[in-house]
């Protein structure tokens, strides 16, 4: 066995968890139920990693078979992981079917041997594949906002009690006319933030970026700034455990106005979560 496999190998082994060894390696199927059964788990890490790679080398074991095992660890541990969304794109007037998952899957395993991005390209019948401006934790949550599939259960933040149920009570000797006032306002705001996120959870993101490439502007005249040629550059991120839930509590909670700017309600809508912002 080549000894780049075999250190490959024992680096994966040893990022797995004991606890979810026995698992990990019945999903990679490549040892045998028998062979597995003579290995003892009770040993130190290092020593049992070494102890696999051995009945490896005994089952002839390939690269991708190496890169399988890392793949099915990725799986188990994906939210450890920031992942890129890649939009691939056909000829003009060509169709797009990715119906057929089995071909698309025989041709990408044919020619795994090439470059990642190639084999992409050429097994799902596409010209091009171009990075988005999309970024996050959750893959799930990144299909959905590809493929516009919000209204479905999403993993949630821990959170006793949702941020829109967190107001003060009105106090039972307010003017009746105010309690009135207040309850048009309150219907108003979660109409409009039921027309902008729907009636669903939300697809989760940790983070939006924005980075701004403007000039100074201002209704004053003068200043330093004003007169500046060069536009100022700075960068925004808002971070949250689930940030467009939390962007959907922001009105309903009295915290933003409603409606929130389009800058924020628009990132499932363009699949974005990184923008640039310049002057036009």
């Amino acid at each position: 066995m080549d000894e780049t496999v075999a250190e490959f190998i024992k680096r994966t082994i040893l990022k797995i968890p004991m606890i979810e060894m026995m698992t990990v390696l019945k999903a990679w199927d490549f040892l045998s139920e028998n062979q597995l059964q003579t290995v003892n788990f009770r040993k130190r890490k290092e020593s049992l990693a070494q102890d696999l790679v051995l009945l490896c080398e005994e089952n002839g074991v390939s690269l991708n078979d190496a890169a399988l095992l890392d793949i099915i660890y990725t799986q188990f541990h994906r939210h450890q992981r920031v992942w890129d969304v890649f939009q691939m794109a056909k000829e003009p007037g060509e169709d797009i079917d990715l119906s057929d998952m089995e071909q698309f899957k025989s041709s990408f395993k044919k020619i795994l041997q090439r470059a990642l991005k190639n084999a992409l390209t050429i097994a799902s019948k596409h010209h091009q594949i171009v990075k988005m401006d999309l970024r996050s934790r959750y893959l799930d949550s990144l299909k959905a906002i590809v493929f516009k599939q919000y209204n479905q259960n999403f993993e949630t933040h821990n959170s006793a009690t949702p941020l829109q149920e967190r107001r003060l009570g009105l106090d039972i000797n307010m003017d009746s006319r105010i309690i009135h006032e207040n309850r048009i306002e309150k219907d108003r705001v979660q109409r409009v933030t039921q027309e902008i996120f729907g009636d669903y959870s939300q697809p989760r993101l940790e983070f939006a970026q924005y980075k701004l490439e403007t000039k100074f502007k201002s209704d004053l005249n003068g200043g330093i700034l004003a007169e500046r040629e060069e536009p100022l550059r700075c960068l925004v991120k808002f971070s949250s455990p689930h940030l467009l839930e939390a962007l959907k509590s922001l009105a309903p909670a009295g915290i933003a106005d409603a409606p929130l700017s389009p800058l924020l309600t628009c990132i499932p809508s363009k699949g974005m979560n990184y923008f640039k912002i310049k002057d036009k």
